[in-house]
C-alpha cells in the first residue's frame, strides 16, 4: 500500500522530502509519536478497514490534538457512509463530510 501512495505522490510531483508515508497500527503509532514529542502534522489521512473501531483513534486525536495536529492541521477519516462518526471528539471538530459512493470522508480540525 505504501508503494501506491508513494507512486501517487510522485505523479503529483510532491517532493519526497516534504512527505512521510508509513503503514502501522494507528493507536500504537500515535502513542509512539506522543512519547517522542514529534512535530505535529499538517495532514493526516486515517483509512482503517471499515470494520475497525474508529473511536479509539479519534479519542487519541481529540485528547492530544495540539500535539498531533499543527495549528491548521487536518485529520481526514475515510469510513463507510453508514458509519456515523461523532461531530466533536475532545478538541477536534468535524468541519465537512464528503460522500463518495459507499465511502465517506470526514474532515476534522482543532476546535478553536
Amino acid at each position: 500500500m505504501c508503494a501506491l501512495v508513494e507512486a501517487n505522490l510522485d505523479l503529483c510531483q510532491i517532493p519526497e522530502d516534504e512527505t512521510v508515508v508509513l503503514q502501522a497500527e494507528a493507536t500504537d503509532f500515535l502513542h509512539r509519536q506522543l512519547r517522542h514529542s514529534a512535530e505535529p502534522w499538517d495532514i493526516v489521512f486515517f483509512d482503517p478497514p471499515y470494520a475497525a473501531d474508529y473511536l479509539t483513534v479519534l479519542d487519541n486525536f481529540g485528547r492530544e490534538a495540539a500535539s498531533l495536529l499543527g495549528e491548521n492541521g487536518l485529520l481526514i477519516v475515510e469510513h463507510h457512509h453508514k458509519n456515523k462518526l461523532k461531530d466533536e471528539v475532545g478538541k477536534i471538530l468535524r468541519v465537512r463530510t464528503l460522500k463518495q459512493g459507499d465511502s465517506a470522508l470526514s474532515f476534522y480540525e482543532i476546535n478553536p
